[in-house]
């Protein structure tokens, strides 16, 4: 699949993310979901609610749909077009917007 450069923009940032706070765990996000009580799946993730969700596991749902793209070519679009993509950034922003942190880790 060849995505346009804003998706491509995206996934690097998602990646530098992960890479530059490694205090989040962000690699183990599949740990993370379960955690939450989240499966690594797109209709699950698709379907998470995510109001109550800490900035980790919102994070962890961004790395999955990610990665989800390396086993299955249009799994991120997939997440883009239902609007997922759209909800998990807002929660995102909402975090940082009540407590001045990028992410929420617990």
């Amino acid at each position: 699949m060849n995505y346009g450069t804003t998706v491509a923009d995206v996934e690097q940032a998602i990646y530098d993310f992960v890479d530059e706070h490694p205090e989040y765990e962000l690699t183990h996000y599949h740990d993370i979901l379960e955690r939450n009580g989240l499966e690594w799946g797109s209709q699950a993730m698709s379907g998470a609610d995510v109001s109550e969700l800490d900035g980790q596991a919102v994070m962890a749902l961004l790395l999955g749909a990610v990665r989800a793209e390396r086993f299955c070519a249009g799994a991120l679009l997939g997440f883009f077009e239902d609007g997922s993509m759209r909800r998990w950034l807002l929660r995102l922003k909402g975090i940082d917007g009540r407590d001045g942190n990028e992410v929420r880790h617990e």
